[in-house]
């Protein structure tokens, strides 16, 4: 749609044409109310101009006028409201064998990490028509990572991860901008999104030099920190077991139960007493400032193939003994 409209981007994933049918229902409902507001004011001008055979009267209110008024609004409203819920949620509820890419905002480049261990500054390569979840944070202030041939925009948040998902339909090369101002080289912080045929896809895969997957790069760091003196598979770890825990409720020392998820685990490795797992003590030293945002995805993705991976991630760790499951906590 409007593909040859200068002033529209072209529509080039799943969201695109729900966003612009929602957008293009709110300007022509904006642009029929301003022709109908101003048309009733030059026809009420000019009827009811000043004459002298003419006085103004008072007029009393009309019940159905009233309710016609206030509902035909609170109809139009509403069904903006549901439509706009609809397409939000959608978008902001990943498919489970959504592939995971891992992003890191940082000023003035977007530097991003496939599960497989393929490493771009600048660049997203993605197959056509495969649902892709990206798991973003920054390493130093708010950036937004934004595609607008997606219609898809998330701000990327220090100390935090963010998610955005996406499917891509038509092959080619898009604009990523990051729509935050995020310093003075803010308009230089831009790439592209290169959307692929399946086969030609798999050729950009296997090209290049992977160092491991990234499960397995946060394996070998997990044995370097010494995390698996303490998350150790049997019941003799200082630290919670890990294997199997990504995913599902924790119960903590003060009685909440947290879900798992991807900020828990970050939160874990980085500020450990600030969710003390039940049974345990608070003993695990911070890592705070000790692993790069690129070392703490790998941790936490291998933290992740712990439990089951989900469809669409591509490669597991190695089955060798490795500490276990619940919660990074030495």
């Amino acid at each position: 749609m409007f593909d040859n409209f200068p002033l529209w981007p072209a529509g080039a994933s799943n969201h695109a044409l729900p966003v612009d049918l929602v957008y293009i229902f709110l300007v022509v409902l904006s642009a029929v109310m301003t022709l109908a507001i101003f048309a009733a004011i030059a026809i009420f001008g000019v009827k009811y101009r000043r004459r002298h055979d003419r006085e103004a009267h008072q007029i009393e209110g009309s019940l159905i006028l009233e309710i016609t008024w206030s509902v035909i609004p609170l109809g139009i409203f509403m069904v903006i409201f549901g439509w706009g819920a609809v397409i939000y949620f959608h978008m902001r509820t990943p498919p489970r064998d959504a592939t995971e890419v891992y992003v890191v905002g940082k000023q003035w480049m977007w530097k991003v990490q496939h599960q497989e261990g393929q490493r771009e500054i600048n660049e997203l390569h993605v197959p056509v028509d495969r649902d892709i979840k990206l798991i973003m944070t920054s390493q130093d202030v708010i950036h937004s990572f934004f595609i607008p041939a997606f219609r898809i925009k998330q701000d990327v948040i220090p100390g935090r991860y963010t998610t955005l998902w996406f499917r891509a339909t038509t092959p080619g090369t898009y604009h990523l901008f990051c729509a935050q101002f995020c310093g003075t080289d803010h308009s230089g912080m831009i790439g592209q999104v290169v959307v692929m045929n399946p086969a030609d896809y798999q050729t950009w895969m296997s090209g290049g030099t992977v160092s491991g997957s990234l499960a397995q790069n946060g394996e070998t760091m997990f044995q370097q920190l010494g995390c698996s003196t303490c998350h150790r598979f049997d019941v003799q770890g200082r630290g919670p077991n890990l294997k199997g825990v990504y995913g599902k409720p924790v119960q903590l020392q003060d009685g909440r139960n947290v879900l798992a998820d991807d900020n828990y685990v970050r939160e874990s490795i980085l500020n450990p007493t600030a969710k003390i797992v039940s049974g345990f003590q608070p003993i695990m030293p911070s890592f705070q400032g000790q692993v790069s945002e690129e070392q703490l995805n790998a941790l936490v993705a291998y933290v992740k193939s712990l439990s089951q991976a989900p469809a669409g991630a591509a490669a597991t760790p190695t089955n060798t003994p490795q500490p276990a499951n619940g919660n990074p906590r030495d």
